[in-house]
């Protein structure tokens, strides 16, 4: 059977992601996600929605997810623990775009009727609807972030964002057979360094920079990187801390165990890190030793307080272990040596590091994630570097590269 396919953002370019299928007198959407820039940026307007699926409580996309299930009151597939993390991710967009004061993208009465359209999940679990057979499968990346598998007339697979490979907090996404298969390609041209290494990296620059007296930030992702980190350090026996919503996370984290690989260890790593609750803890924080932190581009949350207190500390580090978007505080630290606090750009005189610590597979691994599904189609999504893998693919798949707005028909 035919089925009309349209990105309606993040096709080619990390951030914003949604997608419809339409057909067979349905209409379904697929993740609908914002870009957390400033202001935040937005996919292309929804038609009307049957029904919603979400892989993962990532913001670019979850994001955006009220504006249609608030608004349609479809059903939402996604995990339980994916739901209750974009609860979260959703009310905090709100408090983002009140306190900048950016147009609000949906109301608090979006999200509340979003949550109790949500139709709960969870890996291996198969539901059918509208002559499809939908099941889900574990996708790695984050606890609770899951692929689609859609059966009719043949096998369709979403991959949503995925790693292949295990890491302290969550196991990797398995290959499956399918005729066509939806993959992101965040980075197409690209090889991780060998994790062992960057993890050996890592504890070694933590040792060295509190032997020479100073103190290490830390500024980390909320969900899935701060606990990723606290899984890493929780053997050492420095005075450590957490501050910022991904206490919140963690907690939820530990909710949902069956999401987690090793939950023991996560609740050890939990008891190893002080929590910073109020104001009085956040000055205890800044004496301690390593101070683990949202937000992770340096835009926002508890991290510009603390920067701010070790600039001019050269013995004291910040340590970036995830992405830095263009136009983030981040980015400028990593390209200029500033960043900007209230307004002001001031500039950073502490040692500045990043490592690898992404929970994206990588070129190599995407690679060899599609020949082991071994499908017809291959549509890569969630890249600005697509074209990277033609080498790799071309004669072997019918790879198809789609732009945001424009339609492809697809035999499903």
């Amino acid at each position: 059977m035919n089925m009309k396919c349209k990105f309606l953002g993040g096709a080619d370019m990390v951030g914003r992601m949604g997608m419809t299928l339409e057909g067979d007198g349905m209409t379904a959407l697929i993740e609908y996600g914002l870009s957390p820039t400033k202001p935040p940026e937005y996919p292309l307007p929804a038609p009307r929605i049957d029904y919603a699926f979400l892989t993962h409580s990532h913001l670019d996309h979850c994001g955006m997810i009220p504006q249609i299930c608030g608004k349609n009151e479809c059903d939402l597939f996604t995990t339980p623990l994916s739901a209750e993390i974009s609860e979260l991710m959703m009310y905090d967009t709100l408090k983002i775009a009140k306190a900048e004061d950016y147009p609000q993208p949906y109301t608090t009465g979006d999200i509340e009727r979003t949550m109790k359209s949500v139709v709960p999940m969870t890996y291996d679990d198969q539901i059918s609807i509208n002559h499809f057979d939908v099941t889900m499968l574990d996708a790695g990346h984050i606890p609770g972030a899951a692929m689609f598998q859609f059966d009719k007339d043949v096998t369709t697979i979403y991959s949503g964002d995925i790693h292949t490979e295990a890491q302290r907090l969550v196991g990797g996404a398995r290959p499956h057979d399918c005729t066509t298969l939806f993959i992101e390609g965040t980075y197409g041209g690209r090889n991780h360094p060998d994790r062992k290494q960057t993890e050996e990296a890592f504890l070694a620059k933590i040792d060295e920079v509190i032997d020479r007296g100073g103190k290490v930030l830390i500024p980390c992702f909320a969900n899935g990187r701060t606990q990723e980190i606290m899984l890493l350090l929780r053997n050492l026996g420095y005075d450590m801390w957490v501050d910022g919503m991904g206490r919140s996370v963690t907690r939820l984290f530990l909710d949902y165990p069956e999401y987690i690989r090793d939950v023991k260890h996560l609740k050890a790593a939990k008891r190893k890190f002080n929590e910073v609750r109020n104001p009085n803890s956040r000055l205890s924080a800044i004496k301690g030793q390593v101070i683990v932190t949202t937000g992770g581009m340096l835009d926002g949350g508890p991290v510009l307080g603390y920067l701010n207190a070790i600039k001019d500390d050269p013995k004291s580090a910040i340590l970036l272990v995830g992405y830095q978007a263009e136009d983030t505080n981040g980015r400028m630290l990593m390209e200029e040596g500033y960043v900007k606090i209230d307004g002001e750009v001031v500039k950073i005189s502490c040692e500045l590091q990043k490592y690898d610590f992404s929970a994206h597979a990588d070129h190599d691994q995407i690679v060899n994630f599609i020949r082991e599904c071994d499908p017809d189609n291959v549509i890569i999504m969630h890249s600005e570097s697509r074209e990277k893998f033609l080498p790799d693919l071309e004669g072997d798949y019918n790879v198809i590269l789609p732009n945001t707005g424009e339609e492809f028909i697809l035999d499903m």
